[in-house]
């Protein structure tokens, strides 16, 4: 009944009130959360834009036919879409793989770049597979880079020092994550979408995402993609302002979110991630084999056991999510910036993600 009331309860930074309630590892009482695998009360059914993604290109995307999507929106949350794990069995081990061992590669930008030399980050992967493999349960063991791990960022890469996006500081984004995203844009009626710019993060139990908007995108008609991969996670859904009590869900591996509209600019976070509730090392979803013949084209690439043998030790502990979106309208263009870009990527750690060991919350913006 804790977080009913709190709920309720508005004033002065309601949000934040149900982001400590849920930040509490003893935190019981989940009743309130949200389940889109049992949706009812506040959940319906959501339309989606069959004819716009072939059979084809979602099979090459790693994902079923868009008609066999389910679908979910949320009374008082126009735009907001949520679909329940759309991925052909085994697809998710190659975005949980890209995750880990390719996208942290230069010349990509992660939160180790702050505090260690370049040539001490060009193969996190090859650093941290052995360890990895062999970590045991122990949470005294000496963490890998792939375990301090916390953001990478894609394509447009976002400045925390100027809150901005520039032309100046942009590498390739992926074009199997581009493809991707690009389907589900479209099964959700934005045909068209860019996938611009993008940021990975990478959780563990004791992580959280702090209260934040992302509004830095010069183009707020397109919609934020988010999918997610391993551990479950609280995500808190609120308004326009922080006096709004936010709703919390559920999400799980192979889930998807797409914010557009009236919720593209909502503000969101993530107070908790959660052991998967099969109560297994990881979910069913990811036990299962990838199909050996996939389609002419596919994005989707095999996972060697050894490969998939780090990965999996990985997500024992830990979730990863991929944020995707399209920064500029197209045609459109930077603004001239006076002065020289600068191309550091966050003051800290802390200010991007709250630890449970952080004397301090500060605010998280992406």
């Amino acid at each position: 009944m804790a977080a009913a009331a709190l709920t309720r309860e508005g004033g002065e930074d309601a949000f934040r009130r149900l982001f400590r309630f849920y930040r509490q590892r003893d935190t019981s009482d989940l009743r309130g959360v949200v389940d889109f695998s049992a949706p009812g009360g506040q959940v319906f059914r959501s339309q989606l834009s069959i004819s716009s993604v072939s059979d084809q290109d979602a099979y090459r995307a790693g994902l079923q036919p868009v008609s066999q999507w389910k679908a979910y929106g949320l009374s008082g949350y126009p735009g907001f879409i949520f679909i329940p794990n759309p991925f052909l069995p085994g697809c998710q081990r190659h975005w949980v793989k890209q995750c880990l061992k390719l996208y942290p590669e230069k010349p990509n930008v992660c939160n180790l770049d702050l505090h260690m030399a370049p040539e001490k980050t060009t193969d996190l992967w090859g650093q941290s597979k052995e360890q990895l493999k062999r970590k045991g349960s122990s949470k005294w063991e000496p963490r890998s880079l792939l375990e301090k791990l916390r953001w990478v960022t894609l394509g447009y890469h976002y400045n925390w020092d100027t809150k901005k996006y520039s032309a100046n500081h942009h590498t390739p984004f992926p074009s199997d994550l581009a493809f991707l995203s690009e389907q589900v844009a479209a099964a959700c009626g934005f045909r068209g979408f860019q996938a611009q710019a993008g940021i990975l993060n990478y959780y563990h139990f004791d992580s959280s995402l702090g209260i934040h908007v992302d509004e830095s995108e010069l183009d707020h008609s397109r919609p934020l993609l988010s999918f997610s991969f391993g551990q479950s996670s609280i995500f808190l859904l609120g308004g326009l302002k922080r006096e709004e009590a936010p709703t919390a869900m559920f999400m799980h591996s192979g889930d998807i979110m797409v914010m557009s509209g009236f919720s593209r600019l909502l503000y969101h976070a993530v107070p908790r991630v959660l052991p998967n509730p099969e109560g297994t090392a990881l979910p069913s979803c990811l036990d299962q084999a990838l199909s050996s013949d996939l389609p002419v084209g596919s994005v989707i690439e095999h996972s060697s056991d050894e490969d998939w043998q780090v990965c999996a030790k990985y997500l024992q502990s830990s979730r990863i999510n991929m944020t995707v979106r399209q920064v500029l309208a197209e045609g459109q263009k930077f603004p001239e910036e006076s002065g020289t870009d600068r191309k550091g990527q966050a003051p800290s750690e802390d200010s991007y993600y709250e630890n449970s060991k952080a004397k301090r919350h500060k605010p998280n913006r992406i």
